[in-house]
């Protein structure tokens, strides 16, 4: 059950948000000016690569370093394969997690580990394997987790994640993120930018320090636009959430940036709010989902029909397009297509679009837009017993 009064009750929101998944969300600036400031001590700013790696592996546990996977490899383009590497296991534990280089992998190649805890022994073992097949090994962990210091002891580098803002990483391992979920905001931005800056070095992305800085303070603009104080009429991220509210959400994505933007929205989605989503890029989404707008999905009843018979009434989840857009190259767009789809099948649709700026601000403006409407949603609802 969805309750709509809290998001404007900002003490309430407090009180139902013990994992301080708000806070985490409002600080995503200061997240990523620590974690500049951590990757340029750790001497990442310095560096002077001698050529771009073949092929950059990236491997971390979680949501947060999928979705920091997922954007580098669009940020990177065609100018280098980015390949994420997903573990196996028997569980999603730490223990139980490994991960393995395919087997052309050797001295030309970059690997890239990004975790939020550091505990995983598969991660250790993973750079111990790099290391034996010549691989350059970067890591972004805890201070004196074992994945840190298998990067150290392998000749690597390790960089140490960034934690709260204004607060130093800790000498011992840390057990958890935002209390138990890579899904917090803060969690994403620590792994991300110090690779970001990394990548920047080899030439592979377009991000210095200065890019940097500009993507915290968007971060900053953004979190004073959507925070908690803000009221819902002229919050975007309290309207998403209240009307994503008992709807399948239909991510529809346009531009290069956009994908891996509702790719994490929805993972979000499952992992704080409990909340399933699609998404699809423009044009193939119209395709893919449009069965779902011509069925009896969309039609969970007239909520205009007063005296309809409702103790029978079967609860179904009504979609609702959400269509996140970048700039989508060649000025090409189906975002037209989309609008008159949606209204030949009376589907209420949103669109998020970001302001004027750099590539990576307006991502970043989108990425905190979508992360302040997860965590709300995850705050506003309720299980039905």
């Amino acid at each position: 059950m969805f309750d709509e009064t809290l998001l404007d009750d900002p003490e309430a929101l407090t009180r139902a948000d013990p994992r301080g998944l708000l806070r985490d969300a409002a600080g995503a600036g200061a997240r990523v000016r620590t974690a500049a400031r951590l990757a340029a001590e750790a001497g990442i700013t310095e560096l002077r690569p001698d050529g771009r790696p073949r092929t950059v592996l990236i491997a971390g546990p979680g949501t947060a370093a999928t979705a920091t996977a997922d954007l580098l490899g669009t940020l990177a383009g065609g100018a280098c394969p980015v390949v994420p590497l997903g573990p196996t296991g028997v569980a999603a534990a730490a223990g139980a997690l490994r991960w393995t280089l395919p087997g052309w992998a050797g001295p030309v190649d970059l690997l890239l580990i990004a975790t939020p805890d550091g505990g995983e022994p598969g991660l250790a073992l993973l750079a111990e394997q790099a290391y034996r097949r010549g691989c350059t090994v970067v890591a972004v962990a805890p201070l004196g987790t074992p994945v840190a210091e298998a990067a150290q002891s392998t000749h690597g580098l390790a960089v140490p994640m960034a934690t709260a803002p204004g607060e130093l990483p800790q000498e011992e391992p840390v057990e958890a993120y935002a209390n138990g979920t890579t899904a917090a905001p803060g969690a994403f931005w620590a792994l991300l930018t110090p690779l970001l800056l990394l990548l920047g070095r080899t030439g592979l992305v377009d991000a210095d320090t200065e890019a940097v800085h500009d993507l915290a303070d968007r971060l900053d603009t953004t979190a004073k636009r959507c925070g908690p104080a803000v009221a819902a009429y002229s919050n975007p991220a309290k309207t998403l959430a209240a009307e994503l509210a008992d709807s399948l959400p239909l991510v529809w994505t346009e531009g290069p940036g956009a994908g891996p933007i509702g790719r994490r929205f929805t993972a979000l989605l499952a992992e704080l709010a409990g909340h399933p989503a699609l998404t699809a890029a423009l044009p193939e989404a119209l395709p893919a989902h449009g069965a779902l707008l011509v069925t009896g999905l969309s039609d969970a009843g007239d909520p205009d029909d007063f005296f309809r018979d409702r103790v029978d009434e079967t609860e179904l989840l009504r979609a609702r397009v959400v269509l996140l857009r970048d700039r989508p190259p060649g000025g090409l767009t189906a975002a037209p297509a989309a609008r008159e789809l949606a209204l030949a099948h009376s589907t209420p649709l949103s669109e998020l679009e970001p302001g004027e700026g750099g590539d990576l601000a307006a991502t970043a403006e989108l990425i905190a837009t979508t992360d302040f409407a997860a965590v709300y949603l995850a705050l506003a609802t309720t299980p039905r017993s």
